[in-house]
């Protein structure tokens, strides 16, 4: 099974030469910072960090099925 946590976010022809980028973990979890910072308050914290992390990961989950 493929670890879906290391995919490449923008993959690429030569993605083994080491300069991949981010994965597609960090991209969705970027993604949920966008949407939790102005719910939350204009500084992000520590807890709000995690929950963006958990968000990609379902995310993840969610496109395994």
């Amino acid at each position: 099974m493929i670890n879906t946590t290391d995919l490449p976010a923008f993959p690429r022809d030569h993605a083994n030469d080491g300069h991949n980028g981010m994965t597609l973990r960090d991209y969705f979890a970027a993604k949920a910072m966008q949407a939790l910072i102005p719910i939350h308050r204009a500084e992000p914290d520590f807890d709000m960090m995690k929950s963006a992390y958990r968000y990609a990961d379902e995310m993840l989950k969610a496109r395994e099925s």
